[in-house]
């Protein structure tokens, strides 16, 4: 296992502060939180080309960069083409061919009235782009001669590189590491798994982040989707939450209470049985926000070096799938302690393998 600690001063204020957040990023934390997809989403709230340049910079895409617009130009005509040929949608021509391919944000994010048509439509093309971009990533990254380990450890890299930033910015962390899994440890797990394939494991690359305090896990949230990963490649269906109450954590700050009422829809955050149960092995008192994100890395000098021009069809970025675990310093502790312990964690894993291994069982585990 690997580790890469930093311990960080938090006698300064918070550089991110709950004032500051929009209604953009109360929905990035509900997504990370709820593990929904974007594609479910029926409104962006990216009204400005500010706002959609600092969202294109997070996922990696240079606004100034006319290859990365060109790509983008690529990825809206395929899924205009998508909707028109295959879905028989008939799309206004200030969509199907802006100007701008930043105007497609803003409209998917504005609608009044007679115009709700409209800003539909252009949610239905970021859709397509989202879904068309991350399948031909995963087809350049079949093909480049990289191998994973080289990909996570750019991976490793670059967010090692934003929690130093964080640091200097003065952001109030108590550690930020990152792990990965030993080869005996993805034996255990795979054994422990009724789908025992190695592309059902998320957890390859494993990054743990600890606040003081749980208040300040909102600000970390929105810190995270803003300067960190693209929140619409949060992997739906893998977050788990037992520690943020969002709803009660807004309804603290008056401007976020009153922000959240225009949230497109605010779920039920309350902690309970079947999403405290993160793993089949941990205690039902381990506590923690977990979820998984596809990664975004540019391989520019990959490309170069293989004598591949930077073209628009396939792009000039990866995705790696990694994992983060969020918690306050109190909760840490106590996730260490009594039936939370890592050793009887293993343990009740052993006992599950061992099980499957001589009777070709695969019991459900019922920690204490």
């Amino acid at each position: 296992m690997s580790r890469d600690i930093l311990t960080i001063d938090t006698s300064f204020a918070s550089a991110f502060q709950l004032e500051d957040l929009e209604l953009h990023d109360l929905e990035a934390i509900r997504l990370i939180l709820d593990g929904t997809s974007v594609i479910d989403w029926h409104k962006l709230d990216l009204d400005t080309l500010d706002k959609v340049d600092a969202f294109l910079r997070v996922s990696c895409v240079d606004p100034q960069d006319e290859d990365d617009m060109e790509r983008l130009r690529f990825v809206l005509n395929q899924a205009v083409n998508y909707l028109e040929e295959h879905q028989g949608i008939r799309l206004p021509e200030d969509l199907r061919n802006p100007e701008d391919v930043r105007e497609v944000f803003v409209a998917a994010s504005t609608w009044s009235g007679r115009f709700r048509r409209h800003q539909a439509m252009a949610c239905m093309i970021l859709k397509l782009m989202h879904t068309i971009n991350h399948m031909e990533a995963a087809d350049l990254k079949h093909r480049l001669p990289i191998s994973e380990a080289e990909l996570i450890d750019r991976v490793e890299r670059s967010i090692i590189s934003h929690a130093n930033e964080m640091r200097r910015e003065g952001y109030p962390l108590q550690a930020f590491y990152s792990s990965r899994k030993t080869r005996t440890s993805v034996i255990s797990k795979l054994l422990s798994k009724r789908e025992s394939i190695a592309a059902t494991l998320y957890d390859k690359i494993r990054f743990r982040i600890v606040v003081d305090t749980p208040e300040e896990l909102l600000s970390l949230l929105a810190y995270l989707s803003r300067k960190l990963f693209p929140m619409n490649y949060v992997i739906p269906d893998e977050s788990h939450n037992n520690l943020l109450d969002l709803r009660l954590a807004l309804q603290r700050t008056p401007r976020l209470a009153e922000l959240s009422k225009k949230l497109q829809r605010l779920s039920n955050d309350e902690v309970g049985d079947e999403q405290a149960q993160l793993n089949p092995f941990s205690a039902r008192s381990y506590r923690v926000i977990n979820f998984i994100v596809d990664y975004p890395i540019r391989v520019d000098d990959i490309l170069a070096h293989e004598g591949i021009k930077a073209t628009y069809l396939l792009g000039r970025i990866v995705y790696v799938m990694v994992e983060f675990q969020l918690v306050d310093r109190e909760t840490a502790k106590t996730n260490e302690e009594g039936a939370n312990a890592h050793e009887l964690y293993k343990e009740r894993q052993k006992k599950v393998v061992e099980e499957r291994l001589l009777r070709g069982s695969l019991k459900k585990s019922s920690p204490s």
